[in-house]
């Protein structure tokens, strides 16, 4: 019953914006550490940005910097990701993650295997 259902993925043009969104059920969500991971084929999945429990400190990976921002809402039990100036190298399945239960964010941004929850992943293509 633990679960994480990504939206808000689609095709747009490079300089445009997306808002991606995460719901959770299952779980005691603002107890976890949550983040946003991407992936294109045959590439590793890799670390987009994370959150800490009530959202007091966010991270970003160095390539979304300044144009990517996470935020959560605890009452609602979302996380979202709100992209700008997007690149044709954005293009990727996003996925959202939730950490172990008490944990830091740091922990998965460190390291993937960390994460204790995976959504199914939601497509962003930018075409340039």
């Amino acid at each position: 019953q633990v679960q994480l259902v990504e939206s808000g993925g689609g095709l747009v043009q490079a300089g445009d914006s997306l808002r991606l969104s995460c719901a959770a059920s299952g779980l005691a969500f603002s107890a976890h550490a949550m983040g946003w991971f991407r992936q294109d084929p045959g590439k590793e999945r890799e670390f987009v940005a994370a959150i800490s429990w009530s959202g007091g400190t966010t991270h970003y990976a160095d390539s979304v910097e300044g144009r990517f921002t996470i935020t959560r809402d605890n009452a609602k039990n979302t996380v979202h990701l709100q992209m700008n100036s997007l690149k044709p190298e954005d293009t990727a399945v996003y996925y959202c993650a939730a950490g172990p239960r008490d944990r830091p964010w740091y922990d998965i941004y460190a390291n993937s295997r960390a994460v204790e929850v995976w959504g199914q992943g939601t497509l962003v293509t930018v075409s340039s």
